[in-house]
């Protein structure tokens, strides 16, 4: 078992690592971090086999790059680039082969299909439009589409953080049709979403009011009931911070959030109905935590600090959805991506 971690590449990244888990249990460790893809800013990615699908930031033009996996190294396969900025998230359907992201500063979401070579076709776009936007300074200049990905119903469903709303798309004939939004509250930065294991309730995280808003919805008539907002940080911290990932337990009982400037993540117990119960903020021993995972079994976690370059292993109780620090200081420069792989 392996972790990848990727990020930024303004100061001393070179693009994706790869850090091995040199023993097990309580005593796990991860090994030296080793640059297995050059590649700029590749702040999000998503693996299928040995493919690699991964953010691009290649100067004046940015997109996605795909590049294939072997002994001898890594080969870039495939892009799509355009002239500026790169997307935040990419999102997967391996069965279907499709990648789906979201660019925060252009406000385009696109669809790709990809065959097993991990050869690319734009399949189709759309371009959020400033409808609802909040009135905080990261909102007034625009839509930012942060997340773009698949609901359980095998629809889609994109987070908007300029206009506070969850939209929700179908792909029909290789055509994007809006279909549905949710409205979060005025200043919420809608970024990062999960649902429940019953397809009934999702949880969605606002980065600048540092909350968790669960709601009750229906994927056919697509009726929408706020049920609860949680916060992620104490109610006393009054530093700036902002909350991005976001994750569910597989059994559907824990929900996770990272805060950026709290930096922490937060461990929320997910009640039988489906209101959230915190169970414990936890240090990430660095500066700036963006991302973090969790391996197959979801005994692991690991989350990188992209100001201080630095990673932070946790063992996870699946009982109580408790992370416990097990090695700190691990060395991993600009991270803001992470990936378990075997």
């Amino acid at each position: 078992m392996k972790v990848l971690i990727g990020g930024y590449t303004k100061k001393t990244s070179k693009g994706i690592y790869e850090l091995p888990i040199t023993s097990a249990a309580n005593d796990a460790r991860l090994g030296k971090a080793e640059n297995i893809i050059s590649v700029g800013g590749p702040t999000y990615f998503r693996k299928d086999g040995n493919l690699i699908f991964t953010v691009n930031n290649a100067g004046d033009k940015g997109g996605i790059s795909v590049f294939q996996l072997s002994d001898q190294g890594a080969n870039e396969v495939d892009h799509y680039l355009t002239p500026g900025s790169s997307p935040a998230y990419v999102g997967i359907n391996r069965t279907k082969k499709l990648i789906y992201t979201a660019n925060y500063h252009t406000a385009v979401l696109s669809v790709f299909r990809y065959n097993d070579s991990g050869k690319l076709d734009l399949v189709d776009t759309v371009t959020h439009k400033a409808e609802t936007l909040g009135p905080r300074p990261e909102q007034v200049d625009g839509p930012h589409p942060h997340f773009f990905d698949e609901t359980p119903a095998g629809n889609l469903v994109s987070c908007d953080l300029g206009n506070d709303t969850v939209d929700f798309y179908r792909l029909e004939n290789d055509q994007l049709k809006h279909i549905a939004q949710y409205k979060c509250e005025t200043g919420f930065g809608t970024r990062h979403i999960v649902f429940s294991k019953d397809g009934n309730y999702f949880y969605v995280v606002g980065e600048l009011s540092s909350q968790i808003n669960v709601v009750k919805f229906n994927e056919d008539t697509w009726d929408f009931e706020n049920i609860a907002t949680y916060k992620t940080i104490p109610a006393d911290f009054t530093d700036h911070n902002g909350a991005a990932a976001l994750y569910i337990s597989q059994d559907g009982k824990y929900v996770y959030t990272s805060n950026r400037g709290h930096n922490s993540i937060a461990v929320f117990k997910v009640n039988d109905d489906h209101t959230l119960s915190l169970v414990q903020r936890v240090s990430t021993f660095g500066d700036f935590p963006r991302d973090f995972n969790w391996d197959k079994d979801q005994r692991y976690v690991v989350v990188a600090n992209q100001n201080t370059d630095n990673a932070t292993l946790y063992t996870r109780n699946a009982g109580t959805g408790s992370l416990t620090p097990i090695q700190k200081e691990i060395s991993v420069p600009e991270g803001t991506r992470v990936l378990f792989t075997k």
